[in-house]
């Protein structure tokens, strides 16, 4: 992925409200907001373009972004995204200030890995069945990972996969698991795969014997 799209151009909005929303968008852009780091909060403007490229991208979300506003240079994390219930239109973009000395909470995806190679499912007829598509971190910004691998090749059939069994990245923390041994929550189960119904012989050649 592009460096070039963790960087995005951005201006100060002082025509606020939704009529002033609404006539960004016709004229491409996107109307957002950045807060935290106990600064004021800025509402800004977007080029439509630009955030639809980027935020097609698995990475847009659990990267450390650059917003260039006006000369100054600020690291953000999107919060929050708002699309068009049908349109390819992204509404609205909230943006969080990172910290480099503390740590943030956020969310990042996980990625299932050597499913296919895994003797539970490529010799025992197994599949993974996922409880959960990604997690909630602890981190500085420097140690945030764009995605968490789960690694499935040793798992066993009808084995399953905890918070606990995730090989972490160093520096990185489940903030489920600060809250007890009780949140050591599933992530992921092999399972026999359902094959179609098997019809009992016996009642199979009750149904094929001729009637007398």
């Amino acid at each position: 992925m592009s460096d070039g799209i963790f960087t995005l151009d951005a201006e100060i909005r002082t025509d606020l409200g939704k009529g002033a929303s609404r006539r960004l968008r016709h004229a491409g852009k996107v109307p957002a907001v950045l807060y935290g780091a106990d600064k004021e909060a800025k509402s800004l403007t977007l080029t439509h373009n630009k955030v639809f490229q980027a935020q097609e991208f698995e990475a847009f979300y659990s990267h450390v972004l650059t917003l260039n506003i006006e000369g100054e240079s600020v690291e953000v994390l999107v919060k929050d995204m708002q699309r068009h219930a049908f349109k390819p239109i992204v509404m609205h973009l909230d943006f969080l200030r990172v910290d480099a000395n503390k740590e943030l909470h956020t969310n990042v995806p996980l990625h299932f890995i050597n499913e296919d190679t895994a003797e539970a499912v490529k010799v025992q007829g197994g599949h993974a069945e996922t409880h959960m598509a990604d997690v909630e971190i602890s981190c500085l910004p420097g140690n945030l990972p764009e995605y968490i691998e789960v690694d499935l090749q040793n798992v066993e059939l009808g084995q399953t996969l905890h918070l606990t069994d995730i090989v972490l990245p160093e520096g990185v923390s489940l903030v489920e698991l600060n809250k007890g041994e009780s949140h050591d929550l599933a992530v992921v189960t092999v399972k026999i795969a359902k094959g179609p119904k098997v019809e009992d012989e016996d009642d199979s050649a009750e149904e094929e014997a001729p009637a007398e």
